[in-house]
């Protein structure tokens, strides 16, 4: 089939324009009549008027006596006033009729009663004192909401009480979303993917995103890239009434992507592609039948990105309601992030505090990463005319959580380890739960997070071949006015990752030099990438020997994945990658893994939780039961000179 090229990349507010003034959002979608009791989060057709007062007549704000103001006004303290059952007083209880001839409520806190029945008090009631007089509260036929009104639970006590049972609601969209594609395996099913294959897992994303939005959303079975398929499929969902059918993946220009001539059978497609990235190949079009259709990319950040800023704004808009808006902050950005003019781009953040301001951890940018959306607590949109942002610079970020668990999130910057994964499950575990954000950038570059306030912890595994001793150096020469603390969190096996059986034969670093050999290596400033140069070094090997030297990954399970899938035939690590992953390992030394802070920070109830843990036995056998890993200095501030403590 002929690729099918974008009709053009429209900006999102256009787009959405577009769509606003296609549909017709009255005949689509016309109002309807719904019980009260079952009208929670509908949206108001018109202003609905109270049939009954509320309360319907005087009644009692409290439990105690009725009396007539009048005849109290003698009361005084030290000189009681005596009442006598029924002609002086009538016992009532809250929300009792106010009985005939009384004006005011004494509470039963302010009165005494006499053996005889009697009441005594010492204080004057006034007109309509405790008394809840017809109408206080609602007032027959006046406006009790007005049209536009999205019900909450209280809406529908307030209407069932100014006795309103049914109520004119408009028109709530109903979705359909339709996975496509041969390569996608029903999750239903449990499969087992094999090569080429996806476990389908976006519809479920969309249909949970419109449901938490509070629309009516299911998904279809998968369908296969067949045009006739996939219409047939789209064209069941509009016969059986629904009102916006969304066909995930197939929306770009690929010579499998059938969306578009799909839309275009069933109606017409108004846009394709948005100038947004992630999201770019989002389609949106309307059903000849004035259903809303659109084409959700495959990727799973675009098509979160689609159903975000498209498909949930026209949701909202056809059931004329406001589109939700999130919680905003200003977050200073951890390091920079280039993006291209002429798109509005997407960066999703890690986000915690540190010091007064809330720091962002930009996550991976890849359009297929999940772990971006799970990993996420805001987001920020770059300008289309922008180049990107730098590294401090203040963006308006928008919320994925509540404010309240920035507080709570520690911002981990620095070398990756295993160990920080056991680390964030154990502090999530604790009875005040603190988030674990982290940003793997290398030693260096944790030891500038701490240095400049962008981070309030880092992981730092740096070899001073010249001493002997780990970290302390690189901190006199690169934040020599700092005062900063080093935790110990482990000493770690570093080695050559290889295949399972090592069948390549490696036995060291020389073995590096051969041309049969694809290295992975580490990025610049990591700590790993610091101790395979002072090997090649001392080995007499120059990096451009080593094929693949230039080859970055930024955490050791990228690496040893290289390896796994053949990318790569070695790759320096730590031990625990190549165990979690059952591949061989030649070790080649013991190094000391250490957590940076500002010792200003201990005092921090993030910090002093993360020490806690760290501290706990239990939490150190499951360091160990990784692999590769001591923990006989674990938790112990490290001084000068100390090395392994050996």
């Amino acid at each position: 089939m002929q690729r099918r090229l974008y009709l053009d990349t429209a900006p999102i507010p256009e787009a959405l324009q577009r769509l606003r003034e296609t549909l017709d959002r009255d005949a689509l979608l016309p109002p309807e009549t719904v019980p009260t009791d079952r009208a929670l989060g509908r949206v108001l057709a018109r202003a609905v008027f109270a049939r009954y007062s509320s309360p319907t007549f005087h009644s009692a704000a409290m439990d105690g006596i009725a009396v007539r103001a009048a005849d109290t006004f003698t009361a005084r303290e030290g000189a009681p006033l005596r009442l006598e059952p029924d002609a002086g007083f009538v016992s009532v209880n809250t929300g009792n009729p106010l009985p005939g001839g009384r004006d005011a409520v004494i509470m039963a806190e302010h009165v005494v009663m006499g053996a005889d029945g009697s009441a005594s008090i010492e204080s004057p009631a006034f007109p309509w004192q405790h008394v809840r007089r017809i109408g206080e509260d609602i007032v027959a036929t006046e406006l009790l909401l007005p049209q536009g009104r999205r019900l909450a639970a209280y809406d529908l006590a307030a209407l069932l009480s100014a006795g309103i049972w049914e109520v004119e609601v408009a028109g709530s969209p109903r979705m359909a979303v339709i996975p496509t594609g041969d390569e996608v395996l029903d999750y239903t099913a449990r499969p087992v993917p094999g090569p080429g294959q996806v476990v389908e897992s976006n519809s479920v994303m969309l249909v949970s995103m419109a449901r938490a939005e509070g629309f009516h959303a299911e998904r279809r079975p998968p369908v296969p890239d067949n045009p006739d398929a996939l219409e047939a499929a789209a064209k069941a969902a509009l016969d059986e009434g629904f009102h916006v059918v969304i066909l995930g993946a197939g929306s770009s220009a690929g010579t499998k992507d059938y969306t578009r001539s799909v839309m275009e059978r069933l109606g017409a497609v108004l846009v394709h592609g948005v100038a947004a990235m992630p999201g770019k190949p989002s389609l949106l079009g309307v059903a000849d039948s004035g259903a809303l259709l659109a084409g959700a990319p495959g990727y799973p950040v675009s098509a979160a990105v689609c159903m975000e800023k498209l498909i949930l704004p026209l949701c909202a808009w056809l059931e004329r309601r406001a589109a939700a808006e999130r919680p905003r902050v200003p977050v200073r950005l951890a390091r920079r992030v280039p993006s291209k003019p002429g798109m509005e781009e997407y960066v999703r953040l890690a986000v915690g505090r540190v010091g007064d301001d809330y720091v962002g951890l930009p996550l991976g940018r890849g359009a297929g990463m999940i772990t971006t959306l799970t990993r996420a607590q805001a987001v920020a949109a770059l300008p289309l005319a922008s180049e990107g942002a730098e590294a401090g610079q203040i963006l308006d970020a928008e919320l994925y959580v509540p404010r309240e668990e920035l507080d709570a999130t520690l911002v981990v910057v620095g070398s990756h380890d295993n160990t920080i994964d056991l680390l964030a499950d154990a502090l999530m575990g604790l009875p005040r739960p603190v988030r674990l954000a982290s940003s793997h950038v290398g030693s260096m570059g944790g030891i500038t997070a701490v240095a400049s306030g962008q981070a309030l912890c880092a992981g730092t595994h740096l070899f001073d071949p010249d001493s002997g001793d780990f970290n302390v150096p690189f901190l006199k020469k690169h934040a020599p006015d700092q005062d900063l603390v080093l935790i110990n969190l482990a000493v770690r096996h570093q080695g050559l990752i290889v295949a399972k059986g090592n069948p390549k034969g490696i036995a060291g670093v020389a073995d590096l030099a051969r041309p049969d050999l694809r290295f992975a290596n580490r990025q610049r400033g990591a700590g790993t990438r610091i101790l395979l140069d002072w090997h090649l070094k001392t080995a007499g090997i120059a990096p451009g020997k080593v094929r693949g030297y230039d080859k970055e990954e930024f955490t050791h399970m990228a690496v040893a994945v290289n390896v796994l899938t053949g990318t790569a035939d070695c790759g320096l690590g730590i031990f625990a990658a190549a165990k979690a992953l059952d591949l061989g390992f030649v070790p080649l030394a013991r190094e000391r893994y250490d957590l940076l802070l500002p010792r200003a920070a201990l005092d921090d109830p993030r910090v002093r939780a993360l020490l806690g843990v760290i501290a706990d036995p239990a939490f150190q056998e499951r360091v160990r039961g990784l692999g590769g890993y001591e923990t006989g200095l674990t938790g112990r501030e490290m001084q000068p000179g100390m090395g392994l403590g050996e």
